[in-house]
């Protein structure tokens, strides 16, 4: 089946592998799918969906084992304070539930930050727009797809 998200690569040119996996409607976190792929959780990343104080919407895409440091993002989006967008509205807002949030073809084309960690990959994967889909990809051709700025966006332990 193609997505949305998958076109787009496809328009693009960008090459890409599909990896798929059994969708555990009460577990849906970021680490599980990484752990069914076979991945390190640390190369599968995840889709936030924030809102600032001055900008508004903008996605925000982490590792899937780390914590979006609000403070850190609000200072790259020029906003004093950004926050989570509440579950019930992510859907009208991007077009995808939760468990499939891609920065890849939303509803919109919303400002897209990536954590800096994606550099240390020769691929990464994220949501292929639907649950049970991830799409393998160079960082590189993600960041072009997606317009991805670069930045230190996730809560570094001082342990």
């Amino acid at each position: 089946m193609k997505t949305n998200a998958i076109r787009i690569l496809e328009n693009l040119q960008i090459p890409y592998l599909l990896l798929t996996y059994e969708v555990d409607p009460d577990d849906l976190a970021a680490e599980k799918t990484a752990q069914k792929v076979g991945l390190p959780a640390e190369q599968v990343f995840k889709t936030l969906v924030v809102r600032g104080d001055r900008h508004g919407i903008c996605l925000a895409v982490i590792p899937a084992n780390c914590q979006l440091d609000l403070k850190a993002l609000a200072k790259l989006t020029g906003d004093r304070k950004v926050d989570p967008v509440p579950l019930k509205e992510v859907q009208d807002l991007t077009g995808y539930i939760r468990g499939s949030v891609t920065a890849l073809a939303c509803k919109r084309e919303y400002p897209v930050y990536v954590e800096e960690a994606i550099e240390l990959f020769d691929q990464i994967a994220v949501s292929g727009g639907m649950r049970g889909l991830l799409v393998q990809l160079s960082p590189a051709d993600y960041l072009q797809a997606v317009k991805g700025k670069v930045g230190s966006i996730i809560v570094t332990s001082t342990a």
